[in-house]
């Protein structure tokens, strides 16, 4: 019998629904939630991304600012804008689009922003507060896959999962909010040894390495039951693809992400309900 199909826009649309009467709520209170956003260069999916999260903004009353920087910006002349955005009052959320043009340090670069305002939850304080389970701002991606547990009601505590991922972006995160709900975690990549067997002893996989040329989760690799989340996005074969094969994986697994309409669609709403936090924080601190 085939798993069912974990909806991500729907997940995604009733976390915008909650936004939205949170920005009612601080515009009654004379806070106008804004979203500055920040690319660089003229990387077309960067472009295409940056439009589709003001577009989200503009639906539940956000409002965004558009810092789109030529692609020979110094690093000097970048610290500065976020400097100017950090100090601007009427500013909650600050979003620097990765990646970044060689002469640009991401590190550096995101380490810059204001902690209340890192609505991407990458700057080192609030990676050290997840560490701690102390974190307010998380990177969206992972809380998203996080909402879509809570949403359809699985619980982690004691289940294995197998994370195909140990970026800052995707991975430690996770693992860091996976181990927070008592999961058992394990954490794979490009150097683990026998990732077929560990994969088939896993209650949930969730993969995020986005190149089929190199990696492909079939259903041989997975156990009867099993949840699939698929994290990753590529283009193969002129078709916007997972790691996962859908198709067949679905008809083996208890719930499992499409691509798209997965886990990108959370990572959006989850970048909604962030600034609204900051927003929240900022009328706290006065």
């Amino acid at each position: 019998m085939a798993g069912a199909k974990i909806d991500g826009r729907m997940i995604a649309q009733s976390v915008k629904d909650r936004v939205k009467k949170a920005v009612d709520e601080l515009k009654g209170q004379g806070i106008n939630p804004c979203l500055a956003t920040v690319l660089v260069g003229d990387n077309p999916a960067s472009a295409t991304y940056v439009r589709n999260k003001h577009k989200a903004c503009d639906e539940v009353g956000i409002i965004t600012r558009d810092h789109t920087l030529g692609a020979g910006i110094t690093q000097a002349e970048l610290n500065e804008i976020i400097d100017g955005l950090n100090s601007d009052r009427s500013v909650h959320g600050i979003l620097v689009q990765l990646p970044l043009p060689n002469q640009l340090d991401e590190f550096v670069t995101t380490s810059r922003i204001s902690p209340l305002k890192d609505v991407d939850g990458l700057t080192p304080y609030n990676a050290g507060l997840l560490a701690m389970k102390k974190a307010v701002l998380v990177a969206c991606t992972p809380s998203g896959v996080m909402e879509i547990f809570d949403y359809h009601g699985i619980k982690l505590e004691g289940k294995r999962v197998v994370l195909i991922n140990r970026s800052n972006l995707v991975g430690k995160p996770l693992y860091h909010l996976l181990l927070e709900k008592d999961a058992t975690v394990l954490t794979c990549h490009s150097r683990t040894k026998d990732l077929t067997e560990l994969c088939k002893i896993a209650d949930i996989i969730i993969t995020a390495v986005g190149d089929r040329s190199k990696f492909t989760l079939t259903p041989d690799m997975i156990k009867d039951g099993a949840i699939v989340i698929d994290v990753a996005i590529s283009r193969h074969m002129d078709k916007l693809v997972g790691d996962a094969d859908y198709d067949k994986i679905i008809q083996k697994a208890s719930f499992v992400t499409p691509v798209p309409g997965g886990v990108g669609p959370m990572t959006v709403a989850m970048l909604l309900k962030n600034t609204i936090t900051a927003a929240s924080m900022s009328s706290q601190i006065g």
